[in-house]
């Protein structure tokens, strides 16, 4: 298969391109606006070659298979979306504005990034006829509930980040319906897991936070609960939700389908740590973040019987495989 990614540079990318280039017989093309994600972060997940934004041709028979290109634009750029979509089978959206507290910042900003960026690659995939068109979402369009979150929930976001992931998923289930693109929006967990070093999500500050010798800062008490889920599991959820057929228009929760609080998530990193022989850290509570919802977890049970997936990777397993990644890459 001819693969697309976009922010195919940042956590999720890499990861995803190094899983495929595993398979040997993929063609893989990111592309990102390297403002969080990096050359050497791609790199380290398998060489590339730098295409020159104003000659991309088609994604085509030509590329080598397992192999890697880069092209280094915006996803507001929808003239570099159709050159670059061309001759893909899927497109893999990831690019986005990630995370509530900078929507809170910027709300204008996130809708641009989230919302028109989007839609500027679903009009590439209609008009360059890709297959299927993997949307990157995540719990937080439901908002505020009793969870667990499920796929027929009405959702109903807190943030404006909710708001502009919610935005996609309505712009995905338009264009299945209207145009026939085969869309899927995968309604990510809390990912967490090697190469994250560059990441402000809960587990990579926590772990960056007691290699530094830093208190560990947990917004409010503690209770606050998300669905953590560890990144080689959400990888083959992208796989799976790329290449199963007949799901096209469906959502699906991507996540454990177990709910912890910070305060726990805390503990069995704490633990994690000490067995990496990292002892010391302190907690600290801080104020409670504009725009938090109280619990999220997920249902998993559509994505068990319509993608055939499940998580495999415990907590405490993937904390420590986490940690020892930050240490080998911290020295």
């Amino acid at each position: 298969m001819r693969w697309l990614i976009t922010g195919g540079c940042g956590f999720i990318g890499t990861g995803l391109v190094r899983a495929l280039l595993a398979q040997g017989s993929e063609r893989v093309r990111v592309v990102d606006n390297l403002t969080v994600g990096s050359r050497t972060a791609l790199g380290e997940a398998g060489g590339f070659r730098e295409l020159a934004t104003d000659q991309i041709g088609p994604l085509d028979d030509d590329q080598p298979a397992g192999t890697v290109e880069l092209g280094v634009g915006d996803s507001m750029d929808d003239g570099l979306a159709l050159r670059i979509c061309a001759g893909a089978d899927v497109i893999v959206h990831l690019a986005a504005n990630a995370g509530v507290a900078p929507s809170v910042e910027d709300p204008r900003g996130d809708c641009l990034t989230n919302v028109i960026g989007t839609l500027n690659y679903l009009e590439a995939a209609r008009a360059c006829q890709v297959k299927r068109f993997v949307f990157a979402s995540s719990g937080a369009p439901i908002g505020e509930c009793t969870p667990p979150i499920h796929e027929e929930m009405a959702p109903h976001p807190v943030s404006p980040y909710g708001a502009s992931k919610l935005a996609g998923e309505g712009y995905c289930s338009a264009y299945f319906k209207t145009f026939g693109v085969e869309t899927v929006a995968l309604r990510f967990g809390n990912v967490y897991g090697p190469g994250s070093g560059h990441k402000q999500s809960v587990v990579a500050k926590f772990i960056a936070q007691a290699l530094a010798g830093e208190a560990l800062e947990i917004y409010g008490d503690g209770g606050q609960t998300r669905d953590f889920i560890f990144i080689d599991d959400l990888i083959e959820a992208i796989r799976l939700a790329a290449t199963v057929p007949e799901i096209g228009g469906e959502t699906f929760q991507i996540a454990t389908n177990a709910e912890t609080t910070v305060a726990e998530l805390v503990d069995q990193l704490l633990a994690a740590l000490a067995e990496a022989e990292v002892a010391g850290a302190e907690v600290r509570h801080g104020a409670p973040r504009l725009g938090d919802v109280r619990r999220n977890f997920s249902d998993t049970a559509k994505a068990r019987e319509r993608l055939g997936w499940t998580c495999r990777t415990a907590l405490g397993d993937g904390l420590r495989r986490t940690v020892r990644d930050f240490l080998k890459n911290s020295g």
